[in-house]
């Protein structure tokens, strides 16, 4: 599936790039939220586990995820299409 929006995502950048639409995905690490069941947030001992595994230390927030949305979105950023951005916080390097 995700290589599948990874394509669409081109595609659409493809498509939609004559009408000045942008097209970009973000593929983010594991965040504490309610998705599977909030096993993430609530398990103290899958949370340790994941931020050990990543270089920024933690498991990240919905606040990370939002703030890499709203960087999309600025006009300083009209010149990127097409892209997969990760925001993992260096998830397994």
């Amino acid at each position: 599936m995700k290589g599948a929006m990874e394509t669409l995502t081109r595609y659409q950048a493809k498509e939609l790039g004559a009408r000045g639409i942008r097209v970009n995905i973000v593929a983010p690490g594991a965040i504490e939220t309610d998705f599977g069941g909030g096993v993430v947030r609530d398990n103290k001992q899958l949370n340790s586990l994941i931020a050990s595994q990543t270089a920024l230390g933690r498991v990240g927030l919905p606040d990370d995820i939002g703030g890499v949305i709203a960087l999309l979105c600025m006009p300083e950023m009209s010149w990127v299409t097409a892209q997969r951005l990760e925001a993992s916080g260096g998830m397994f390097l």
